[in-house]
């Protein structure tokens, strides 16, 4: 048996809105049957499968202390790359190094 929005929405406990933006965007497998959608169970739950992941974590194994310094050395590569003297450092603290002038006016 198919699913209709009504029933997706509240399967996956979002609102029906939601739902059909992504229906729209391509982001839920679907059926249009005769300009109604539906929704395959076991499509469904394999695409609910596949895409969720736990804590915003997807394939890394957290247990290798080498990649997470890898990590560490790629975002140090990054900030070098992006903070030149002219556009600041990221250890800089703009508001405590501008000074305030002695009120002439």
């Amino acid at each position: 048996m198919l699913l209709t929005i009504r029933d997706l929405a509240k399967q996956l406990q979002v609102k029906s809105s939601t739902l059909y933006a992504w229906v729209a965007k391509g982001k839920v497998p679907s059926l249009k049957i005769n300009g109604l959608i539906r929704f395959d169970p076991d499509t469904i739950n394999h695409w609910v499968k596949s895409s969720a992941f736990i804590a915003g974590v997807h394939d890394l194994d957290i247990s290798d202390a080498g990649t997470l310094q890898d990590i560490d050395a790629i975002i140090a590569r990054a900030k070098r790359d992006v903070y030149t003297p002219r556009r600041g450092r990221p250890d800089q603290d703009r508001a405590k190094t501008k000074e305030v002038s002695s009120g002439s006016v």
